[in-house]
């Protein structure tokens, strides 16, 4: 196989240590979570034989097709897509530790039943929409403390901080601000001290914009493109609301 990963996980890699040293933060508190959407599981695999232990599908279908092949294997798995409630049952069978884009209450209770009825608990993160475009899922930043009370009283789930898509742009002042607003949330929310949340989790930040993402806090970097390559399909299919 012709492949190109063990390199370029190596410059990113190096990205997110010069990125964090640049805004004087340790590199230790910066995880690379790699975004496997379309990614065949063999070329999964040779990231996480390298040595990279996070993961995160956008479909349950695809966690679906990649777990038996990636199960032996150690790793965490996230869960970055727009998940539908009728999924729920089906996502809870392949070891998800986290979802990281709960987005509206109906969701965070039904995952609440159903979690109860197996037995579990999930760590969640809030998804905020911070760029304030119809495509994109998440909570009204304005609506972020309100959810993130109410899942709070959900025994289920342990929020563990946010997560935003952010602006698809080469303007920097404007990604940077979709950030800076989703770390103002986090402060604001971490400030009100609610039980059963931690707000230790910024996960922000992609291929193209990861060292502006870390200069404004982000503890959790999302690389696709830059270690697989690109997909047949734009990432904007992958977080477009008129996309399913």
């Amino acid at each position: 196989m012709n492949d190109n990963i063990l390199p370029s996980l190596a410059a990113i890699n190096a990205r997110i240590t010069a990125a964090c040293e640049s805004a004087g933060r340790n590199p230790g508190d910066v995880r690379l979570l790699l975004a496997t959407k379309t990614v065949p599981a063999a070329r999964i695999r040779l990231a996480l034989e390298a040595g990279q232990t996070l993961i995160a599908e956008n479909k349950v279908q695809e966690l679906k097709e990649k777990f038996a092949e990636l199960e032996n294997i150690s790793h965490e798995n996230h869960f970055i897509g727009h998940l539908q409630t009728n999924k729920i049952k089906d996502l809870l069978k392949y070891n998800v530790t986290c979802l990281q884009s709960l987005d509206r209450l109906e969701l965070a209770e039904k995952l609440h039943q159903r979690l109860l009825l197996e037995n579990k608990v999930m760590e969640v993160l809030i998804q905020v929409n911070t760029s304030g475009e119809d495509s994109k899922f998440g909570v009204h930043p304005a609506e972020a403390v309100a959810l993130t009370r109410a899942v709070a009283g959900l025994k289920t789930l342990k929020v563990k901080g946010l997560m935003t898509i952010g602006l698809f742009s080469a303007d920097t002042v404007k990604v940077r601000d979709c950030f800076r607003l989703l770390r103002n949330l986090r402060d604001e929310i971490a400030a009100q001290q609610m039980v059963g949340v931690e707000m230790k989790e910024l996960s922000m930040g992609m291929s193209g914009d990861l060292e502006t993402a870390i200069a404004e806090g982000a503890t959790i970097v999302r690389v696709g493109t830059a270690v697989f390559g690109q997909r047949p399909t734009p990432d904007s299919y992958y977080w477009n609301e008129n996309a399913r």
